[in-house]
């Protein structure tokens, strides 16, 4: 399961002598001396916040992309299973952008705007660098770039609005990016059986199709674990 051209490889021996949590503080170097230039405002937002290396034991890594429409639950989906601090670039929705792209709940004000990042390690072997892409049409080819060097995807659909997530599954289906699909459980969702789901979204026998709840670690650990036997499958099949 190493990672495929595009993603970001981290040598697990480079830091064999930290512990498997290691962290230090922001503003110091690798020696432990001050680091003179951490005093830049850009720097302040992350002041005492612990960084975390990867295991030693880590033996592999794959880019996973986290996709769906705008709304579904990404960001919050990877800022719930990160085990660093991720990267969200969510901004506030502006009239302009009411405009483009398609109308949400009132209680969505912000969104993606380039990617959220985050990082998860699973039985202490294999590290999934987690992108999560733009919901919205006009960000498609951002999207197509972040699907370079993916090894697979996990598609989040609402079934609020099953046909918002059509496009997201058409384009890793032209992308020939193996996926599986992950049902985001909002409160007010109406609960449907999993043949009508397949049905609806079209899904191959073979595709992997579960329920999760975003908000829930587990839940959504056990999302990305569906996801990552089906790469096994699909990758043993074809060797």
């Amino acid at each position: 399961m190493a990672g495929t051209d595009g993603t970001t490889q981290t040598n697990p021996t480079a830091r064999q002598g930290d512990a498997d949590r290691t962290t230090r503080t922001d503003h110091t170097n690798e020696t432990g001396e001050t680091d003179e230039t951490g005093d830049t405002d850009d720097m302040d937002d992350m002041d005492d916040t612990p960084v975390m290396y990867v295991q030693p034991s880590v033996a592999g890594a794959a880019k996973i992309l986290v996709v769906g429409p705008m709304g579904v639950g990404k960001t919050t989906l990877i800022g719930t299973v990160s085990e660093i601090k991720p990267l969200s670039t969510e901004a506030t929705m502006s009239q302009a952008g009411a405009r483009l792209d398609t109308k949400v709940r009132p209680s969505k004000t912000t969104t993606t705007v380039a990617l959220d990042f985050g990082r998860i390690t699973l039985g202490g072997e294999l590290v999934l660098y987690l992108f999560g892409t733009p919901g919205q049409q006009r960000f498609l080819p951002a999207w197509k770039d972040l699907a370079r060097g993916a090894l697979g995807a996990l598609a989040l659909v609402d079934t609020r609005d099953l046909e918002g997530s059509f496009d997201a599954i058409g384009h890793l289906e032209d992308l020939d990016v193996p996926f599986s699909v992950a049902v985001n459980a909002f409160p007010d969702s109406t609960p449907h059986s999993e043949d009508d789901l397949r049905s609806a979204l079209d899904l191959l026998p073979h595709t992997p199709l579960v329920i999760c709840d975003a908000r829930e670690h587990q839940s959504s650990v056990k999302a990305l674990i569906s996801l990552v036997s089906h790469l096994i499958e699909t990758l043993t099949e074809a060797s």
